[in-house]
């Protein structure tokens, strides 16, 4: 059976941050967690950073396209 969970570890390791950034996505709610265990150890299910990282790639796409536009009004005609 294939695994459902990562740890935060394994969510920097993907995402290619520290260990810090990864616990500071978590708390701050941006990137869904669950707190398992008696020592209470972070886990997020691998659909759920699939999703988020779907959606960094949505707000990168509006961003680049809105500077874009921003850029093109800007050059003389």
């Amino acid at each position: 059976m294939a695994a459902r969970f990562m740890t935060l570890a394994d969510v920097a390791e993907t995402l290619q941050v520290s260990a810090a950034q990864a616990y500071a996505l978590v708390r701050s709610g941006e990137l869904p967690a669950i707190k398992v265990g008696g020592r209470g150890q972070w886990r997020v299910e691998i659909s759920v950073l699939e999703d988020y990282i779907q959606g960094k790639y949505a707000e990168t796409r509006a961003l680049v396209a809105s500077s874009d536009a921003l850029e093109d009004e800007a050059l003389p005609r």
